[in-house]
């Protein structure tokens, strides 16, 4: 997986339309951007695709660019729709799951998540499994 800027130590300009789009698992793809000590991660997913609930000792900041999603937060659950914005300290436990629609989420991670910048595995599973 190439990803853009991956340690430049250069302001960069990305549009999303020039980063690499990653295919995951069914209806879902993954664009990257990385710098030295963050990670921010373009999501695309189809309606009624479920991530299952995680953790991960990233922090984590997700903005719902577009459509509603069901959120696992601990043990509650949270809708969220475009222009909302959700906060996972490291070690919090969360999932997601689409509702009847397209949904787009950018993912913010400090640090990056090296499990990301590894290839996926053949069946197109692998690094997409927990976001």
């Amino acid at each position: 997986m190439e990803a853009t800027s991956k340690l430049n130590p250069h302001p960069q300009h990305t549009d999303w339309s020039s980063v690499p789009v990653e295919r995951l698992e069914d209806g879902t793809e993954r664009q990257l951007i990385v710098g030295e000590r963050l990670m921010v991660c373009r999501l695309r997913f189809a309606p009624r695709v479920a991530t299952p609930a995680h953790e991960h000792p990233h922090e984590q900041i997700t903005l719902v660019e577009r459509g509603r999603v069901l959120f696992t937060v601990g043990d509650e659950q949270r809708l969220a729709e475009a222009g909302d914005v959700l906060h996972f300290p490291p070690g919090s436990w969360h999932g997601a799951t689409m509702l009847d629609e397209e949904v787009i989420l950018i993912d913010i991670f400090s640090p990056v998540r090296e499990d990301f910048l590894a290839a996926p595995e053949q069946d197109g599973g692998g690094a997409g499994k927990s976001r």
